[in-house]
């Protein structure tokens, strides 16, 4: 290992400091650089050098309200935080990744990991206690403890084990303790999912996040195994497989259109072509779910079970039969009182 001598560390802290200037405000002079820095003038343009070999897009400009300016860049580079910044962030990414902020809970999650990796020991009883105080109300995803959902996600990122207490049986009133590999946490409009490899079963499975209590993670390793999709098991999960009946349709509308229509927690819709779709969904009856899908709009053909036919034919017949009286009722002759 190389080790820096006094001048390198000098120059890299130096650095630092001129990227941090630079993106607290909008331009800088160089002889106000240089001041700051304790520099002279050629030495910070050698410095915004270094910066723009980094991948940070530094703008110079001449004349008059002309200097140095952070500009946006094709590529993403570090940022550089101070304390309060970083808990700033961090106390954010909390709230949306607990719910708090609409769409922004997986993306503020995957985040929130990668600032947990470099936050100091020193500031992070500050997170926990400011994001205490973070609440939200009305609609969207169910709320879950951000806790809950660091502590799986460093699971998942660690590849290591996790246990909890989970629901089970038919009434779910029965608890226990569940040991897994964690692989990946899935966000669908109303909830939080974990997708893991359940020990105890043998077998993957999907776990709501706001039904989980006394969640931890292990200290033993596992090494990955070959996982299927997790956005499509979950999605295939919820809108399908806990439900007693399940069913397929095609459906004579592309699958933008039909996808725009029904939540993804409900229905799983794959494109068949440019204009049609297959949608897999389930239900607690085969009426049920053959009703959301004539509500559609669109025409469509049944492709399983083979029985929800003959349910198609005893719904014409009753809407059919339905029809028939109100036109009845509306020939009859008005009767004189």
């Amino acid at each position: 290992m190389v080790v820096a001598g006094g001048d390198e560390r000098g120059t890299t802290e130096r650095v630092l400091t001129l990227l941090g200037l630079l993106q607290q405000r909008r331009v800088w002079t160089g002889p106000e650089l240089a001041d700051r820095l304790g520099v002279t003038p050629r030495t910070v343009r050698r410095d915004v050098e270094r910066l723009r070999t980094l991948g940070y897009p530094v703008h110079a400009s001449q004349g008059v309200g002309g200097g140095y300016q952070l500009g946006p860049g094709q590529d993403l580079p570090p940022l550089l935080l101070d304390d309060e910044e970083a808990i700033a962030t961090a106390v954010s990414l909390l709230a949306g990744a607990g719910g708090a902020v609409a769409g922004t809970g997986d993306a503020a999650l995957r985040a929130l990991t990668k600032l947990d990796r470099v936050l100091p020991t020193r500031l992070r009883h500050e997170v926990r206690a400011l994001s205490g105080s973070v609440e939200s109300f009305g609609g969207g995803r169910t709320p879950v403890d951000p806790k809950v959902l660091m502590t799986l996600a460093r699971a998942c990122r660690d590849e290591v084990e996790a246990g909890f207490d989970y629901p089970s049986g038919s009434s779910g009133n029965e608890v226990r303790r569940r040991s897994v590999e964690p692989y990946r946490l899935v966000a669908s409009d109303r909830r939080w999912y974990l997708f893991a490899y359940d020990l105890d079963r043998d077998d993957w499975r999907s776990f709501r996040v706001d039904r989980m209590t006394d969640v931890s993670a292990r200290t033993r390793r596992f090494r990955p195994r070959a996982a299927p999709d997790a956005a499509t098991y979950v999605q295939e999960g919820v809108a399908s497989r806990v439900y007693p009946h399940q069913a397929r349709f095609l459906v004579h509308a592309p699958a933008g259109t039909v996808r725009a229509q029904i939540p993804a927690s409900a229905a799983v819709v794959r494109p068949r072509g440019s204009e049609r779709c297959e949608v897999l969904s389930g239900a607690a009856s085969l009426d049920f779910v053959l009703m959301h899908v004539l509500l559609l709009g669109h025409d469509f053909e049944v492709l399983d079970p083979p029985e929800l036919g003959s349910r198609c034919r005893a719904l014409a017949e009753r809407l059919l039969s339905a029809g028939a009286t109100i036109s009845s009722v509306q020939d009859s002759p008005a009767v004189e009182p």
